[in-house]
């Protein structure tokens, strides 16, 4: 029977990358020279920290980082989520952005309800941080992914490990 797994996995290379662009856009900018502005990606914990002077430089940063984001995966900064801004020593602050792997239960049911209302002839189960949706044929499964695709669109997920 053939089967897919709509899964949601950060590609920590390219964040990586993005974070190392962002990272040279802003030493090189002139209005950040001389200040604590920087970006760091913290791999183990799953994480990317924001420094820098004042609030408004954070979003500053945001604003160089986001778009580098999008350009290296498509759709990277809605599994971010942002934590409040903290102050650090002085007058520096810090924001903390988190990276959301796998699928989250709330969203994992909602995928199988989704799948189970549309009356497609398909069995959808969730399978840890993972949906796997199982049918009779291929143009089922085809018909589902397009399904979900247009469904949700508020979280990056990804269609793979399709099996004949």
């Amino acid at each position: 029977m053939p089967s897919f797994d709509i899964t949601s996995e950060a590609d920590m290379v390219a964040l990586k990358n993005a974070i190392d662009v962002a990272g040279r856009l802003i030493d090189n900018r002139y209005d950040f020279k001389g200040t604590s502005a920087k970006v760091e990606l913290q791999e183990k914990e799953k994480s990317i920290t924001l420094y820098g002077d004042s609030d408004f430089q954070l979003d500053q940063i945001k604003e160089i980082l986001f778009p580098a984001m999008e350009k290296k995966e498509a759709e990277s900064t809605k599994r971010l989520d942002i934590g409040d801004v903290q102050k650090v020593s002085g007058n520096k602050v810090k924001q903390v952005l988190k990276i959301k792997n796998g699928i989250e239960s709330e969203l994992a049911k909602k995928i199988v309800k989704l799948i189970k209302d549309s009356k497609v002839k398909v069995q959808a189960s969730i399978q840890g941080e993972e949906v796997r949706v199982t049918g009779a044929k291929r143009d089922l499964l085809q018909e589902t992914i397009a399904l979900v695709r247009k469904s949700i669109t508020d979280f990056p997920l990804k269609y793979g490990n399709f099996r004949d």
